[in-house]
Order: structure tokens, then C-alpha cells, then sequence
């Protein structure tokens, strides 16, 4: 997003804080599902998307188009944040989508925070995540924008029904499910990323060669953040093909401190 659409989802998200603001879980929990089904229309409805985006068309205009449509379908609250969104000035049209993902996984977490499964659900949305990169099959299956929807929901249904927590299931059927996933694993990690940032905290993914012992996570969390400047929670992924020492990714950074790495770097040097 551009800066036009950066300030015009902070409007809308004001909008959804001001709206979940005391709210039970339940009830959080059935508005992120209105919100993901709203993306999901827009994203399959081109002229839709663009009439609520229309810069030419009044903002009034455009929210009451919002109310025609959606009016008696989904709650009333799920109404006035998608007049809300429509009111805004977006960059361009799909815009709309991303935007009403995001205020559906925000309420999604809220509903965690509600809960009080905040950290659990950080931790289910981490594991499956892992699930996933792990099984080279079913990340290509999640994601296959050509894959029917209906399978994958119900092979979703089958690996997570039980097994997490209701709101990771929503926010991860909801998200792996959409008509344009891209890659499973960056889906997943941008919910387990939004969660751990609802905790106050960064994440650093580490990636070992042997598990690290509880005394080694917290000298790692305080000297990352030490580093950073801000609480850092840990994300920790165990794989012998580093040899030894970690690889620490924090956003977009990495520190690569393996044995791969050093041997790699060692070879360099030496054809150089």
C-alpha cells in the first residue's frame, strides 16, 4: 500500500478498536468471519471492488452502496466498518481486499484477547506453520491459487478441527483459503508475525541444528533484545542441514551465524 491507502486502513482500524472495545469473544469472533467473507466478495467482484473505491463517486455515496448490499446480510457492526473502509480514499481497488483482511484477522486476535488465548493461538499459528514448510506437498496444495477452495477447507478440517484453538482455526482456513494465497508459509508467518506483534513483542525465527535449552532462549531473547531495543520472542525451528551455530531472522534481517554459512564464506576466500 501506498500512503494514501497506509492512512486510510489506520482510519479503519481505529474504527474496528473503537467497535471490538469491550466486546466477548463470541461475538469478536463472528464479526472476523463477516470480515474475511466481505474480502473474499470484494476480491471475487471487480465492479464491486472499484464502485467502493470510486475517488469520483462520494464518500456518502459509497458507503450507502456498502449498506445496499451488505444491509441484513452480516451484523450491523460488520455494516459500519465496511462503510467506514468505503468512505476512505484508496489507492487503488484492491486495496479494499487487503484492508478488510487485515481488520478480519485484528478481529480475529481480538477475539484471542478476549479469550484469553492470545499466546496460544501465537503458538498454534507457529506450529502449523512449521507443519506446513515441513510437508513440501501440502504447501504446494495450500498454495495452489488454481486448487479448488472447497478442498482445501476440508483438508483444512482435517488437520486443524480439534486440534487448535477457534479463532487460529478461523484465521487460518479464512486465510488459506483465499483466491490469492501466494505462499502458505509467508501467509501463516504474517498471522503468527501480527500476533506476536498484539503481545508487544518482535519475533526472531531461529533456525538450529539441536534444540536450545530454555537457558539459551533466554540469552538469546536478551541479547536480541539488547540488539533491537525491544522485547523479542523466539521462534525456533530445528534443522541439521545448518551443521551448527544459528540463523536468526528478525523481519527482514538476518544474522547468519551457522556453520554452513562460515564454511561457505571460508570457500569464498579461498577461489578468491
Amino acid at each position: 500500500m501506498d500512503a494514501a491507502s497506509r492512512e486510510a486502513l489506520a482510519v479503519t482500524r481505529e474504527r474496528l478498536a473503537a467497535t471490538t472495545r469491550g466486546a466477548a469473544g463470541p461475538g469478536l469472533l463472528a464479526l472476523a468471519d463477516e470480515l474475511f467473507a466481505v474480502a473474499r466478495l470484494l476480491d471475487g467482484q471487480v465492479s464491486l471492488r472499484r464502485a467502493l473505491s470510486d475517488a469520483s463517486v462520494k464518500p456518502v455515496d459509497r458507503a450507502g452502496l456498502a449498506r445496499r448490499i451488505l444491509g441484513g446480510k452480516v451484523s450491523e457492526a460488520t455494516v459500519d466498518l465496511v462503510e467506514t473502509t468505503a468512505r476512505q480514499r484508496w489507492s487503488r481497488p484492491l486495496d479494499l481486499v487487503e484492508a478488510t483482511e487485515v481488520l478480519a484477522t485484528e478481529a480475529g486476535l481480538d477475539a484471542a484477547e478476549a479469550r484469553g488465548e492470545l499466546e496460544g493461538v501465537e503458538d498454534e499459528l507457529f506450529r502449523f506453520g512449521r507443519i506446513v514448510a515441513g510437508d513440501p506437498e501440502l504447501s504446494r496444495i495450500l498454495s495452489d491459487d488454481r486448487a479448488p477452495a472447497a478442498g482445501k477447507t476440508a483438508l483444512l478440517d482435517r488437520l486443524l478441527t480439534g486440534r487448535v484453538s477457534p479463532v487460529s482455526e478461523l484465521l487460518l482456513r479464512n486465510t488459506l483459503t483465499a483466491r490469492h494465497v501466494g505462499s502458505a508459509e509467508n501467509r501463516i508467518e504474517r498471522l503468527s508475525t501480527a500476533a506476536s506483534a498484539r503481545r508487544g513483542r518482535s519475533v526472531a525465527h531461529v533456525t538450529t541444528a539441536v534444540p536450545l535449552t530454555a537457558a539459551q532462549e533466554r540469552r538469546l531473547q536478551a541479547v536480541l533484545g539488547r540488539i533491537y531495543g525491544r522485547t523479542i520472542g523466539l521462534q525456533v525451528t530445528v534443522d541439521p542441514a545448518v551443521l551448527g551455530g544459528l540463523v536468526v531472522r528478525v523481519g527482514d534481517e538476518v544474522i547468519d551465524g551457522s556453520v554452513v554459512n562460515r564454511l561457505e564464506a571460508a570457500g569464498r576466500r579461498l577461489t578468491g
